[in-house]
């Protein structure tokens, strides 16, 4: 796809920026800081899930979860990411709109990164929200031992609130010594995805946190497990859901139930406005349903005297400054989602593969990161509108992500879509959704599926923007 020799590594003295949380790291510049420049380097960790440590996990924190990276909306970023993995990796700014020889994908936009190589990150993010990292070469065995992380990009104008709680919900597939098993099947693969044993939020079995009794809290969840659909719900609290996938709704939702949960697919992205009971011990609960039963993830404990905060004190999110496609003059094009017709594996040269073959985008299985003379799926023209029609021909579901731009949802032949900004799709059994986007950020763009499996064995891809 790309000659090696095009590319070039640069030099840079890396500093170094930490700071421990609860539950996990934070790296962020100060509140008056003009931008934020973080040193991070992949490494090996081990830590205590359940009763004894879990060894050979991969993190940028020594045995601790990735850190939270905290940036500022319009404000220069830089991340200097060393590898000290013996394989080879690269590192994905998952939901940012970027310049493309940033976005981290192996062979499309940079080279793998070997042992003690660094690459030098460098962007301004336009769009505040939450969105997240992770790597996108050996990106089943890194992902699955823990290399997941929150990124959060601060609105320009602060929203006010008294405390801002991020929660990485992920699984690990343990074994009874708290020790990895096998990490992915080839069962897995073919159908929904392979599962973990132990499902956490922050690397902890039902993560608790505390926040200023009867305070406002921002609760931002991220779903960045390889496999798992949550389907979040809470009891009975006052608060909304003001953000999908990074930006803001244009009229806040209800708070998801047992009855009726929200779903955030593999790479999906929620935040919710809480307010704190205003007795200092009471909890706010959140739970994921596992079936008719649910399963806490979360408690969040009001501590203090309350502080009497009300939904309607803090100021409304303002939307990020995306481009409205122009639905009148859109092109539409198909995509269409299923099994593969080849029995060959892909060949993702260092980056990792099952070595099989099962799914498809347009019939066509991915051929791997490192084949060249791959073309994009779609070749769009830079300012123009376009309409994706995205065909589930499966009974699998296919969290769909497109990187570099953002697009809005349409219609469902399923069910009733609210139209919504994001990055990331969950097509349903044999569903299809049509998406809306503006071709503003030129480049090569990766297009797959986020259950990780999946887009290992073939559904993948990427459209050009010029």
């Amino acid at each position: 796809m790309m000659d090696r020799r095009k590319f070039m590594v640069g030099s840079g003295t890396a500093i170094a920026a930490s700071a421990v949380g609860l539950g996990a790291a934070s790296l962020q510049s100060s509140k008056s800081a003009a931008s934020t420049r973080v040193a991070l380097k992949l490494q090996k960790a081990r830590y205590k899930i359940n009763t004894v440590f879990t060894e050979n996990m991969v993190s940028l924190s020594p045995d601790r979860p990735p850190p939270v990276i905290w940036m500022d909306q319009y404000a220069p970023f830089a991340a200097d990411v060393t590898n000290g993995l013996s394989e080879y990796t690269a590192m994905h700014w998952h939901g940012i709109r970027l310049p493309n020889k940033m976005d981290g994908v192996p062979y499309l936009t940079q080279l793998p990164l070997g042992q003690n190589d660094t690459y030098h990150y460098r962007f301004t993010p336009d769009d505040a929200g939450t969105y997240w990292y992770h790597p996108h070469c050996m990106t089943m065995e890194q992902m699955a031992r823990g290399l997941t992380g929150v990124l959060i990009v601060r609105e320009k104008d602060d929203p006010k609130f008294d405390a801002d709680i991020p929660i990485n919900l992920r699984d690990f597939r343990l074994k009874s010594d708290d020790q990895f098993t096998q990490l992915f099947t080839m069962k897995g693969a073919a159908r929904g995805g392979t599962k973990g044993t132990v499902i956490t939020a922050n690397w902890r079995k039902e993560y608790q946190e505390s926040a200023p009794a009867g305070g406002l809290v921002r609760l931002r969840l991220v779903a960045s497990d390889p496999t798992r659909n949550y389907k979040i719900a809470m009891a009975k609290s006052d608060g909304k859901v003001i953000a999908l996938d990074g930006h803001p709704l244009s009229k806040p939702w209800s708070l998801p139930t047992e009855a009726k949960p929200l779903i955030l697919s593999p790479g999906q992205r929620a935040d919710i406005a809480l307010v704190m009971p205003r007795e200092e011990g009471k909890e706010i609960v959140i739970s994921t349903m596992l079936g008719q039963r649910a399963r806490t993830l979360s408690r969040i404990r009001s501590k203090g005297s309350s502080l009497n905060r009300k939904l309607n004190d803090l100021r409304p999110l303002k939307p990020n400054p995306l481009s409205v496609p122009d639905l009148k003059k859109a092109e539409l094009h198909e995509f269409v989602f299923g099994w593969s017709p080849d029995e060959n594996g892909p060949n993702n040269g260092l980056c990792g593969s099952m070595e099989f073959t099962f799914w498809s985008i347009n019939r066509k299985p991915w051929p791997g990161d490192a084949v060249k003379d791959t073309g994009p799926l779609l070749t769009m023209k830079q300012g123009r509108s376009y309409v994706l029609r995205l065909r589930n021909e499966s009974p699998n579901h296919h969290p769909i992500h497109l990187h570099g731009m953002t697009f809005i949802t349409l219609r469902s032949n399923k069910r009733k879509i609210t139209p919504t900004w994001s990055d990331t799709v969950l097509l349903g059994r044999n569903e299809t959704v049509e998406i809306a986007v503006v071709a503003d950020n030129p480049g090569d763009w990766a297009f797959h599926c986020h259950v990780i499996e999946h887009q290992k064995t073939g559904l993948a891809g990427f459209v050009r923007v010029e």
